[in-house]
């Protein structure tokens, strides 16, 4: 055994130690040639992009067995590939390529941004009228009462149903009005007694229960209505003349009539809702042909053709008074 204070002894362990990891790191070099082959070209590619040199290394199918070539070399070899420099080291005036952005403006994202938008937009109307079943309705105007709100129809409807100034409970028999035509089935037109010209078909009533009342309302409101001249028809008869009507008024003698057949009918059950469901089916009535509203139209109507030829009276025409006075200067 050696001395450990001969030096020639440890300086020959030295020598074989460094042959045998010679020899090891040789092998291992040959299994992981690819990857130490990439370290390089990336370290190289590191610093010559640090050095401020726009040429990195690529490795190609003829420099596979080849070194790589020093990161200090002053002219780019044929395997180089020039990269663009960043924006903030472009010089001016140069074009440089974008970067690939990470929502690039595709139709994908556009139709995905719509969604979101959409999404935004029901959700900030839901929290504007956040407990309410329906729409808020809209402010009245600088100009416009409270009542125009309403539907002209329904609010001179809903006045001449109120009964000793309760207008809540006309307002409440009023919708349920509207709910009956809502919920009833298809009426069936009668051709004999055909209502306004440009009515929709009987399927689409009972989707809207106002164009529902109106349609009945107006099909057979009357026309015209007989004004009585007392005393002028001779022998103290009075002179008949027909008049037309505007349509409120026509409305009204209309609805009139309405209250009248439908204080006539019984009712078929109990409840506070019975005289909405008797106007109703009055209304259905009416659109059918069945009610007996059309036959006070039909006299009206007959007896204002009878008395059409009162027109021609010297009193109604003014001819009369105008004969009178020439007779008198004569």
């Amino acid at each position: 055994m050696a001395s450990r204070a001969n030096p020639w002894a440890a300086l020959r362990g030295l020598s074989i130690r460094t042959r045998s990891l010679r020899a090891a790191c040789v092998e291992q070099q040959h299994h992981q040639a690819p990857v130490s082959r990439f370290l390089r070209n990336t370290i190289g590619a590191r610093r010559g992009y640090a050095d401020g040199s726009n040429t990195t290394s690529t490795p190609s199918s003829s420099s596979q067995n080849q070194p790589p070539p020093p990161s200090n070399s002053a002219e780019p070899s044929a395997t180089t590939q020039q990269r663009p420099p960043p924006p903030s080291q472009a010089a001016p005036g140069t074009q440089v390529s974008p970067y690939h952005e990470l929502f690039a403006p595709n139709f994908l994202n556009t139709e995905a941004l719509a969604a979101l938008e959409k999404a935004a937009a029901e959700a900030a109307e839901a929290a504007a009228g956040d407990g309410l079943l329906f729409h808020m309705p809209d402010r009245a105007g600088k100009h416009e009462q409270l009542q125009d709100r309403y539907h002209p129809v329904v609010h001179q409807i809903t006045r001449l149903l109120m009964r000793d100034g309760k207008l809540s409970k006309a307002q409440t028999n009023m919708g349920l009005i509207l709910n009956h035509l809502r919920t009833s089935p298809p009426p069936k037109i009668n051709p004999l007694r055909p209502l306004l010209p440009g009515a929709p078909p009987p399927s689409q009533l009972p989707l809207n229960p106002l164009l529902y009342l109106t349609l009945a309302i107006e099909s057979v409101a009357p026309m015209v209505r007989i004004f009585a001249m007392k005393g002028q028809a001779g022998g103290g008869r009075a002179l008949e003349v027909p008049t037309p009507l505007p349509a409120r008024t026509r409305r009204r003698l209309a609805v009139g009539w309405i209250l009248d057949a439908v204080n006539k009918k019984k009712s078929r059950g109990s409840g506070r809702g019975q005289f909405a469901a008797r106007f109703g089916d009055e209304i259905i009535a009416i659109v059918e042909g069945r009610s007996s509203v059309w036959d006070r139209r039909q006299v009206l109507h007959k007896l204002a053709t009878v008395s059409r030829a009162n027109l021609n009276n010297p009193i109604v025409s003014g001819s009369g008074g105008a004969s009178k006075s020439k007779s008198k200067k004569m």
